[in-house]
């Protein structure tokens, strides 16, 4: 396990796309730091613990506000 210290204005998902790959693997980010679930959006200096495993992206692994429409 890896622990990462947030920065002002991160959000669950921008935190599992940056560090894990993808937006879906916000449940493993959640389950190992269920003390801080209702957060939504971080101050600086929140440390969370990073589940090891291999980070991965697809082309649709993009939230839909972050894809670029063709």
């Amino acid at each position: 396990m890896s622990v990462y210290i947030t920065k002002q204005g991160d959000m669950w998902d921008t935190i599992a796309y940056n560090l894990l790959g993808s937006t879906s693997r916000v449940g493993d980010l959640l389950s190992i730091n269920a003390d801080l679930a209702g957060t939504y959006v971080f101050p600086a200096g929140v440390e969370l613990e990073v589940p090891e495993g291999p980070a991965y992206s697809t082309p649709n692994s993009l939230p839909p506000w972050k894809q670029v429409a063709g």
